[in-house]
């Protein structure tokens, strides 16, 4: 005698082939979608990575940086991507180690003290009686003048101005051998650190704080 299925078991069936079609059109969907996504990212592309930390006012040199290949969607604007676009140039921020190089991050080629001073500032220079390392770009500093004429007095000239460079052994006409800073200064200040260093005895106090990257 044969054996009848019952109706429920033939509506189950069918339903699982539904369903199971219908799992396909929307797996088929999904790909697609991914395919569509994967042709607007472009792929993938080559920029300029940094090897290790470099620090702000750093040249860059062929040792320090390599190419690699990144999937487009990620390339940050302005990436760089061939060493010869940033040979010799200045980094004006900090770059960790596999961060790209970007036109933002790097002076326009000119001398290495113009390319690490920002729009609307001056790098002024002044004497430092300060132990060989004890200051480092980014340190901040108080400029203080004490005036000899008549009643002596000291005036903070400056306050908390950046440290952009430190140049062991330098001199000038004005300094005598050792070490000279350049701070970071507005105009204003720069004018006031001239009239100081003309008719004043000049001395720096370390403020606390860093520039941060």
């Amino acid at each position: 005698m044969r054996r009848v299925r019952p109706r429920s078991s033939r509506v189950l069936m069918v339903l699982s082939i539904v369903l199971a079609a219908l799992a396909t059109v929307g797996l088929r969907g999904h790909l697609a979608r991914l395919e569509a996504m994967a042709r607007v990212g472009g792929g993938s592309g080559s920029v300029l990575v940094a090897i290790a930390d470099l620090e702000r006012g750093t040249a860059v040199g062929p040792s320090m940086v390599e190419v690699r290949s990144i999937p487009a969607r990620y390339r940050q604007p302005g990436a760089l991507t061939a060493p010869g676009q940033a040979l010799g140039r200045v980094l004006t921020n900090d770059v960790l180690a596999g961060e790209a190089l970007t036109e933002a991050r790097l002076a326009p080629p000119g001398g290495p003290v113009a390319a690490l001073v920002p729009e609307g500032f001056r790098a002024f220079p002044l004497p430092a009686m300060f132990p060989s390392g004890s200051l480092a770009p980014g340190d901040r500093v108080d400029v203080l003048a004490t005036y000899p004429a008549g009643q002596p007095y000291t005036e903070t000239v400056a306050s908390a101005a950046e440290v952009l460079l430190v140049l062991e052994g330098a001199t000038s006409e004005a300094f005598e051998p050792g070490t000279t800073v350049l701070l970071l200064v507005g105009p204003e200040t720069a004018e006031r650190l001239a009239h100081a260093a003309a008719f004043a005895e000049i001395s720096l106090s370390v403020a606390p704080g860093r520039v941060g990257p």
